[in-house]
């Protein structure tokens, strides 16, 4: 099986004022579809350098990052936002989601961007809604909403487009123990039914949830092993 993701000797450097710091010195990774991937790593191990090139948000200084076979350090800003909108779900620590609108209209929202018409966004949009376990809160805003339900508003919507990856930064950690093993137990389903998940944590017994766990440190990778799944 062709990889899904392929690293290949990725490096980030920063240059801040007459230094430069080197957040990844050289990575090697390739991540296979439908794998449960965990990634950690202590503050200032290029952890989160490594979320933000995977996720699209950023290029590497040097080396080539292939996505299905294809390596995106050459596109513009302009091809970088329209594959993230299409290949890339986020879930994010803070959930991100728009206080005004109701949990239907934020999980809509990334098939607005994505020109996708009013009926099929809101049956897809519902759709996402469902598989998460909130279908009878669709029209609730997020501040009617406990924090779980808010991360499930954002699980929905990073599947709503049906992305080959879904990158999950520290997804549970604005919640309660109880609310962030209900959060896990979504994501392991979600792993379950074939979906690609790259989570990111600095708790390992988050990270045992996962099938595979990368250690990153100084930039580089310390270890790459598999897990006994939780």
């Amino acid at each position: 099986m062709s990889a899904l993701i392929e690293l290949k000797g990725v490096k980030k450097v920063y240059v801040m004022g007459k230094n430069e710091v080197h957040a990844l010195r050289g990575v090697d990774l390739a991540i296979e579809p439908s794998e449960y991937l965990a990634i950690m790593g202590p503050s200032g191990s290029g952890k989160s350098t490594m979320l933000n090139i995977l996720g699209l948000l950023d290029l590497p200084s040097a080396g080539a990052y292939l996505f299905s076979g294809t390596d995106v350090t050459l596109f513009n800003d302009a091809q970088l936002a329209v594959m993230r909108n299409r290949k890339v779900g986020f879930v994010f620590q803070t959930f991100n989601l728009l206080p005004r609108t109701s949990a239907l209209g934020n999980v809509e929202l990334p098939l607005v961007y994505a020109g996708v018409g009013r009926k099929e966004r809101k049956d897809r949009a519902i759709h996402a809604l469902e598989l998460v376990g909130l279908a009878d809160r669709m029209n609730h805003k997020p501040n009617e909403l406990s924090g779980g339900q808010r991360q499930r508003v954002a699980i929905a919507r990073a599947l709503v487009t049906q992305p080959d990856i879904v990158l999950a930064d520290e997804p549970t950690g604005n919640l309660d123990s109880k609310t962030g093993d209900d959060i896990m137990r979504l994501l392991d389903d979600l792993s379950g039914k074939g979906n690609t998940i790259i989570l990111v944590t600095h708790e390992s017994f988050i990270a045992e949830h996962a099938n595979r766990t990368v250690h990153i440190l100084d930039g580089l990778i310390a270890s790459d092993t598999y897990n006994k799944r939780v």
